[in-house]
């Protein structure tokens, strides 16, 4: 298997792609403890990965140190949205925050997948030439590929698997089935179900106010039946 990095598509060039794994990651303001804990299990297979940042850590650094990762952007609107402008009065605004954490970045998701074409005109300004924000699930029986935007410029990415929808869908955790999906394959995982071992949301939701608290997460983690974490570990394993 090949595990690639979502800058790593070339529209010319179809095998950047059509037999590749691309795992990505968005990190939502996950503990360092629960970030490292899904880095240590990349970095034990040694593969390329893609992470989406929500903000500034010393784990970073780590990451930026390791050429198998690729740091794109995971900025939020929800704020803006309803009136609160924490990352900015605009929707420029805000991607000039996040870009501030990860000014090398050429990729993005939206946490929440938010999108409109004011955002997706300003991406290019942003130097960002991959967007990540439509999840369309294999079970739409849709063949995905990746495709160029009307400016030109941008990729437009779709994945087909998400840990917390996929419990929402409550499908099978048969990984053969994703693996040998003939389509654009990625994966977006958050840490926290990684470290949780989510097999179901209400898991998540028991520990939502203790996300920061590792004592607590590790009692809360899932070690009876098969869930996010042992999914990440099938596919590294081939």
């Amino acid at each position: 298997m090949i595990f690639s990095n979502i800058k790593d598509i070339d529209l010319n060039d179809k095998s950047s792609w059509i037999d590749n794994i691309f795992l990505t990651f968005d990190i939502d303001w996950a503990s360092d403890d629960v970030l490292e804990y899904t880095l240590n299990i990349l970095e034990e297979y040694n593969i390329k990965a893609t992470f989406f940042v929500t903000h500034e850590t010393s784990i970073l650094e780590r990451m930026r140190k390791n050429p198998n990762i690729e740091l794109g952007i995971h900025p939020n609107f929800n704020p803006l949205l309803k009136g609160d402008f924490k990352y900015g009065k605009n929707i420029d605004e805000v991607m000039q925050y996040y870009k501030s954490i990860v000014p090398e970045s050429v990729s993005v998701r939206s946490h929440a997948l938010t999108q409109n074409s004011t955002y997706l005109s300003l991406l290019k300004k942003y130097n960002i030439t991959y967007e990540c924000n439509s999840y369309i699930p294999k079970n739409s029986n849709i063949e995905l590929k990746p495709y160029l935007h009307w400016d030109k410029i941008l990729i437009r990415v779709s994945h087909f698997w998400e840990d917390d929808l996929h419990c929402i869908y409550k499908d099978s955790w048969n990984v053969k089935k994703y693996l040998n999906y003939k389509g654009l394959k990625v994966f977006d995982f958050h840490p926290i179900h990684i470290y949780l071992n989510t097999e179901d949301l209400n898991r998540y939701e028991s520990a939502r106010n203790c996300f920061q608290n590792t004592d607590i997460l590790n009692k809360k983690m899932n070690k009876d039946f098969f869930g996010t974490r042992n999914f990440l570990e099938r596919i590294l394993q081939g």
